[in-house]
């Protein structure tokens, strides 16, 4: 997989195909090889973009694979988070985290949600605003970058 490097927690138990199809066929909509190649994709590679995902699924047009995730979050599978300047990165719905991304070697760490239940809270108890930590992404220095950065320069 090319793009950021990822520090990823391990997922809880993966939607079974059986959920796949009983979730399509609940909305009139019907289980293709397509559909079940793009999640498995998701599933494998944890974090992906429709291009990375696409290098995984080579029969599958790039459009389709757009559609596809498009679908698969409405139907609650697959969630998108933005890590940076370019597509959204896609990974299982019930892989719970938030993301912490350095702007200078584009590493991405995956860090417990409960990190910004404080801000959550506070959000809520001021404005009624209820934070959505599928999308939450953090942006700074990884320690070996910030160290680098802060490192005297020889003259």
């Amino acid at each position: 997989m090319t793009g950021p490097s990822h520090t990823h927690a391990p997922a809880a138990a993966a939607t079974s195909a059986a959920d796949l199809a009983d979730r399509l066929r609940a909305r009139g909509l019907r289980v293709t090889t397509q559909r079940e190649q793009v999640l498995a994709a998701v599933r494998s590679l944890g974090h992906a973009t429709p291009e990375q995902i696409s290098e995984s699924v080579p029969d599958v047009d790039l459009t389709t694979i757009y559609r596809t995730l498009e679908l698969l979050e409405e139907i609650g599978l697959v969630r998108h988070a933005h890590l940076g300047h370019g597509a959204p990165s896609y990974r299982p719905a019930e892989d719970e985290h938030i993301h912490v991304v350095c702007h200078a070697c584009g590493a991405v760490v995956d860090a417990d949600p409960k990190l910004v239940d404080p801000l959550a809270d506070s959000l809520s108890a001021g404005s009624g605003f209820v934070l959505d930590r599928s999308h939450f992404t953090v942006f700074g220095r990884c320690r070996d970058c910030a160290a680098e950065q802060n490192r005297p320069t020889e003259r």
